[in-house]
C-alpha cells in the first residue's frame, strides 16, 4: 500500500522529474522541478490557489515516482521526452504533430539536388525552412529545376556517367545531363550556387536574365522558347512577390503568441527566416482549464521545439515565461548555437507579437463560431428531430435502403450516424441471399433481421464493455431507426424487432411524388417538418447517404467482372457447380429449400459444400 505522507518525507532536495498515477496506474501528469522535496509536496498542500484543473488532478493520485537528474536542464529534457511519451491527461498538451518541410540541397554530392525533405540531418546539405506548405515547398523545387535544369535522379555521379541515355529531362529542358558530361561541374556548380541564391531570397537577378533570354528568344522569332522564358519570369515574380520583409537584421526569429478563454487556448506563430516572414500556423493547446498565459506558452515553447528540427536564434514571446533561462540553455544546446528568447516591450518587434495575438484570437472565436455552427447542424438537428418525435434522447441512428433493377442483385444498405454525424466505419452492405425478385419488403425483411441477429449474438459474448472495440458495428443497437420510405417499410421493422423482442423506435422518411423528403412516418401518423430547419436537412442528409451506399454497392455488383447469381457468394461454388444446381432446381427459391442429401445428389456437389450451401440459406434461422 503506498503511504502518499510517507513517501512525501522521502523526496530529495534535488532537480528531477516527478510522475502522477491514478488508481489504475495510468500517468496521469508529469512535471519537472529544481527541488522535488519542496514542488512535490506542494501538490498536497490545502488552499494554496492551484486551479480546478490541478485540484481535480490531486484527487485522483494514488501514488507517484520521481527520477533525480543532474541538473535543471536534464530534468526539463526528460519531463519533455515522457510527456510526448505518455500524453498525461492533466499535462497542457499540443494537439497539433506536424512536421514540417524543408528544402534541401546536396551540397555533398558532386552534382547536388534540390529535394523535398521533412528532416533535417546533420550532414553536409544546405536546408531551407521550415516551410508551412508542403505543397508550396514542391512548387518551389519544380521551379528551381526548371530554372537551373539540375539532376533529380539519384544516379552517382561522375562515377555513372555515360552509363545509360540521357532521361526525358533532359529532352524536356529540365535537366543539363550531367550524365552524358554534356555540362562540365564547374558551370553545374555555378547554375546551384545561383539556386542558392535564389532560396536565399535574391531574385533580381534571376528575373533580369530570365527577360534577357526572353526577349532573344522573341528577337530570333523562337516564340515557344520565348514563352516558356515567360512563364518561368511570371512563376518567379510570383514567388518574389509572397516574400514580405519584416525585419532588417535578416535573421531567423518565431514570433509566438496566443489567446486562451476558459475551455481552449490558440498559439500562433510566424515563421521568419533570413528577415522574411515565410509563413504562419496556428496550433491548438488541450487540457488549459485553470492555467495561465504564461503557462500555456511555456509548456508550447518545450513540446514544439523538442520535436521541430530547426530552431531559430531568437523567440519572440507575448510574455514572459518561467524557466526563461533553463529553456534558452536547452534551445541553445539543441541548436548549437546562442538562442534567445525575448518579449519585446517597443518598436517593430512588438507589433508583430501583437499581430500574433489578434491572429490567434481571431483563429480562437472563428473556430468556436464554426463548432458553434456545426453543432447546429449535427447535435442541434439531432435534438430537433428527438424533440419532434417526443423521444427523450437520440445519438446512434440507422437507415436502410433496399437497391435492385428487376430483382437482380437485390442489396441493402446501412448507414450509421451519430451525434449528427455520419460513422462510416460502421456502415455496411448486405447481398440479399433469400429473396429473388423485386421484393422491397421482403428484402428489408431479411436485412434488418440479419442485422440485429448477429449483433443480439455479438452482445451475447460481451463480457465487458470494453471488449466492444473488438467486434464490428452491429454490437451497437440505434437509438432510433430511418426505414426509405413510409408505413410499408415501417411495419416490416416493427415485425422484425416484436419477433427478436427488441424494443426501438423506428421512424420512415416519407418522400413525394417527385421523390424529395417530405416528412417523417412515425406511430401510425405523419409528421410535418420546416423545410428550413436542420433536423429537416438532417434528414435528407441521411437518406441521400443510405441512396448513395446501395446504389453504389449495386453498380459494382452490375460490373461485367460479377456473375448475376447469389450462388456465386457461397464458399466452394464456382462456375461449373452453379450451373449444375441452377439445371438440377431451376430456380434460387428451389436450391433454398432443398435438404443437404438433395444438394448433396446433384452433379458436381460434394457433401461439405452441399453443407455449406444449406447453412449459407438457413444460419441465423
Amino acid at each position: 500500500m503506498f503511504d502518499i505522507q510517507e513517501e512525501l518525507k522521502k523526496l530529495p532536495n534535488c532537480p528531477g522529474v516527478y510522475i502522477m498515477h491514478d488508481e489504475m496506474d495510468n500517468i496521469i501528469y508529469v512535471g519537472k522541478a529544481v527541488n522535488l522535496h519542496n514542488r512535490v509536496r506542494s501538490y498536497f498542500r490545502k488552499n494554496i490557489g492551484r486551479g480546478p484543473q490541478i485540484d481535480k488532478m490531486v484527487t485522483l493520485i494514488s501514488r507517484f515516482e520521481y527520477i533525480v537528474t543532474d541538473s535543471e536542464l536534464e530534468a526539463l529534457v526528460l519531463e519533455n521526452n515522457l510527456i510526448k511519451e505518455h500524453s498525461p491527461k492533466y499535462n497542457t498538451m499540443l494537439k497539433d504533430d506536424k512536421t514540417y518541410p524543408y528544402i534541401k540541397v546536396t551540397m555533398g554530392e558532386a552534382y547536388p539536388r534540390v529535394l523535398f525533405s521533412r528532416q533535417m540531418k546533420k550532414d553536409r546539405s544546405r536546408y531551407f525552412g521550415p516551410y508551412t506548405s508542403a505543397a508550396a515547398v514542391k512548387d518551389t523545387i519544380d521551379l528551381i529545376n526548371k530554372l537551373y535544369q539540375l539532376k533529380t535522379c539519384n544516379r552517382n555521379l561522375p562515377k555513372e556517367c555515360g552509363n545509360d541515355r540521357a532521361c526525358l529531362n533532359y529532352h524536356i529542358k529540365q535537366c543539363m545531363a550531367p550524365c552524358q558530361g554534356y555540362i562540365t561541374q564547374e558551370q553545374y556548380q555555378e547554375r546551384v550556387k545561383k539556386a542558392l541564391d535564389f532560396l536565399n531570397g535574391s531574385y533580381q537577378d534571376t528575373l533580369k536574365e530570365l527577360e534577357q533570354k526572353m526577349q532573344e528568344a522573341s528577337e530570333k522569332l523562337e516564340f515557344e522558347e520565348a514563352l516558356r522564358y515567360r512563364d518561368l519570369y511570371n512563376s518567379v515574380k510570383q514567388i518574389a512577390s509572397k516574400q514580405k520583409i519584416t525585419d532588417s537584421d535578416g535573421e531567423d526569429k518565431d514570433i509566438i503568441a496566443l489567446a486562451a478563454d476558459e475551455q481552449d487556448a490558440v498559439v500562433q506563430v510566424f515563421f521568419i527566416r533570413d528577415g522574411k516572414l515565410i509563413g504562419r500556423e496556428h496550433f491548438y493547446m488541450m487540457h488549459v482549464m485553470g492555467t495561465t498565459g504564461n503557462q500555456i506558452l511555456l509548456d508550447f515553447v518545450k513540446q514544439f521545439y523538442a520535436g521541430t528540427p530547426f530552431i531559430p536564434r531568437e523567440l519572440m514571446l507575448q510574455e514572459q515565461i518561467e524557466d526563461g533561462e533553463v529553456i534558452e540553455q536547452w534551445l541553445s544546446k539543441r541548436k548549437g548555437a546562442r538562442v534567445h528568447i525575448r518579449v519585446p516591450k517597443i518598436g517593430s518587434k512588438e507589433k508583430l507579437v501583437e499581430l500574433a495575438a489578434r491572429n490567434a484570437a481571431l483563429v480562437l472565436s472563428q473556430d468556436k463560431e464554426r463548432i458553434r455552427r456545426e453543432e447546429g447542424r449535427t447535435i442541434g438537428a439531432v435534438k430537433e428531430i428527438a424533440a419532434l418525435l417526443g423521444l427523450e434522447s437520440v445519438n446512434r441512428m440507422e437507415a436502410y435502403d433496399i437497391s435492385n433493377i428487376s430483382g437482380f442483385a437485390n442489396v441493402g444498405s446501412m448507414v450509421v450516424y451519430e451525434k449528427g454525424k455520419p460513422k462510416r466505419s460502421d456502415y455496411r452492405k448486405f447481398r440479399i441471399k433469400t429473396v429473388s425478385g423485386p421484393d422491397d419488403y421482403a428484402c428489408m425483411k431479411e436485412v434488418l433481421t440479419r442485422r440485429f441477429l448477429h449483433g443480439m449474438e455479438e452482445q451475447k459474448e460481451l463480457e465487458d464493455k470494453e471488449l466492444e472495440k473488438e467486434f464490428g458495428s452491429f454490437t451497437k443497437f440505434p437509438d432510433l431507426l430511418l426505414m426509405d420510405g413510409g408505413k410499408g417499410q415501417v411495419n416490416i421493422a416493427l415485425q422484425v424487432l416484436e419477433e427478436l423482442h427488441l424494443n426501438i423506435p423506428v421512424c420512415g422518411m416519407v418522400k413525394d411524388d417527385n421523390h424529395n423528403t417530405r416528412g417523417l412516418y412515425f406511430q401510425n401518423q405523419e409528421i410535418q417538418i420546416e423545410r428550413t430547419s436542420e433536423g429537416f436537412k438532417l434528414i435528407t442528409r441521411i437518406q441521400d447517404e443510405a441512396h448513395r451506399f446501395a446504389i453504389e454497392y449495386h453498380r459494382s455488383l452490375r460490373s461485367k467482372s460479377q456473375v448475376k447469381s447469389v450462388l456465386d457468394e457461397i464458399p466452394g461454388v464456382g462456375p461449373s457447380r452453379r450451373k449444375a444446381l441452377m439445371r438440377r432446381f431451376k430456380s434460387i427459391e428451389e436450391v433454398k429449400n432443398a435438404d443437404v442429401e438433395t444438394l448433396a445428389g446433384v452433379d458436381e456437389i460434394p457433401k461439405s459444400v452441399a453443407e455449406g450451401i444449406y447453412a449459407f440459406f438457413h444460419e441465423g434461422k
